[in-house]
């Protein structure tokens, strides 16, 4: 409880900590790159957001810390890959990587959902060549329904031979990428393993009670990427953006059961699933989504964009200087890079109350302009130093918003709208 206690008062320090990140921190997806990658199966823990420690099972990169999810493995198309596994586990454990042709195993024993295994203090070598970009993921095929469950579970992403700022086609490009790594977790069984009483394990009985995006609950996903509080959960959770920028969406269902992640601001246009392009020939078979129902091992990679189109006023506040009421094209005020034409110079609807009938969120910057700011009495807000619009992205399954019963928590965090000169390139 008292760690419970701590995390929720570092609540608004990690925000702030989150909106001062340097963002070529925050737009791209944490992980390792190459085509040699050395896997360690091994024990751990790891802390939801309730302040419940957790006993795992999961990969390292080498001979580093247990991770959860395991390393990302950032790999190009038609480039051959190594992955290593030694297994310092007491049970045999092993990797399957769907969506992967010819596969070789070497080193190993023979499994029951994969070629080769690790027996506990032994290695393994896989060998194949990516030959299709996309998202995909990576679990051990040695007992599955526990083994995943525990934490051998992680991302590969194959990037396109055409250049890593494309998903797949000339069509795909993307200006920046995030990694949703959708998981659930029953802790009972967890237990079970820490305390050697596998044979008690009843895997069809399993009921989980946390919830995880890329291995961290609610409020902890806006640590950033290897914060020290976190060392076996080292990928953060959150997503900034300019308007008008492309986002590349990629999401992962990485337990067993079905989780509708939902984008608030706008909807996604989803080009892939499960590593494979949504398009025959010429026709593209993209489609729009309001929310996508990520099943057991399955990917979607989507494209979301946000200009405040239809808003029906300015975000920027743009005025006409001659007050003749011009908006959109006619409006001779500069507009903004990624601005919605039609809005331009169209006033803000209402007259804001005053502000001592107002109740004041952490967020809010005394304005409702993006990279504006108001007056707000001493003490509210400024934890918004980019002035930006936050919207939360998070599962649409009402239990999946707690972590063992407590709100807010489980598979929750945000996306940025930050103004134009905020932030970086990736």
């Amino acid at each position: 409880m008292k760690r419970f206690k701590e995390k929720r008062m570092m609540f608004m320090l990690l925000v702030i900590t989150l909106l001062l990140l340097p963002v070529a921190a925050m737009a791209a997806i944490q992980g390792i790159t190459g085509s040699a990658f050395n896997l360690t199966a091994k024990t751990g823990t790891i802390t939801a957001d309730d302040g419940s420690v957790i006993h795992m099972w999961g990969y390292a990169n080498g001979l580093g810390t247990m991770q959860y999810p395991g390393p990302t493995l950032i790999v190009t198309q038609g480039i051959p890959v190594t992955v290593a596994l030694t297994n310092q586990l007491t049970v045999p454990v092993s990797i399957v990587f769907p969506g992967q042709e010819n596969v070789v195993a070497t080193g190993g024993t023979p499994g029951l959902l994969t070629n080769e295994a690790a027996a506990a203090g032994g290695t393994v070598t896989y060998a194949f060549t990516p030959g299709q970009p996309g998202t995909y993921i990576y679990y051990s095929g040695t007992q599955p329904e526990l083994q995943v469950e525990m934490g051998l579970v992680g991302t590969l992403i194959v990037r396109p031979s055409i250049g890593a700022k494309f998903a797949y086609d000339a069509d795909t490009g993307f200006d920046r990428e995030y990694l949703f790594f959708l998981s659930e977790m029953d802790h009972r069984i967890h237990q079970k393993v820490a305390q050697g009483k596998l044979n008690e394990i009843d895997n069809t009985a399993a009921h989980p009670v946390f919830w995880f995006i890329n291995g961290r609950a609610g409020l902890d996903t806006v640590a950033a990427a290897n914060d020290p509080i976190f060392p076996s959960q080292p990928y953060s959770a959150v997503a900034v953006m300019h308007p008008g920028e492309r986002i590349l969406v990629r999401m992962i269902g990485a337990g067993r059961d079905l989780h509708p992640y939902h984008i608030h601001g706008n909807h996604h246009l989803l080009i892939a699933r499960d590593g494979r392009l949504l398009k025959s020939g010429a026709t593209d078979l993209s489609e729009g989504a309001f929310t996508t129902s990520v099943g057991p091992g399955q990917t979607f990679d989507a494209i979301f964009t946000w200009t405040g189109e239809n808003l029906g006023w300015d975000m920027y506040g743009h005025t006409d200087p001659e007050g003749q009421g011009r908006t959109g094209a006619a409006c001779p005020t500069p507009t903004e890079p990624g601005e919605f034409l039609a809005d331009h110079c169209k006033p803000f609807p209402v007259v804001l109350p005053d502000n001592k009938d107002m109740f004041f969120g952490p967020l809010y910057t005394g304005s409702p302009f993006l990279g504006g700011a108001g007056t707000l009495p001493p003490g509210q807000g400024g934890f918004n130093p980019f002035n930006g619009f936050p919207f939360m992205w998070h599962s649409h399954s009402e239990k999946e918003l707690t972590s063992n019963n407590i709100f807010p928590g489980g598979m929750l965090t945000w996306m940025l709208i930050a103004p134009p000169g905020t932030l970086s390139p990736e």
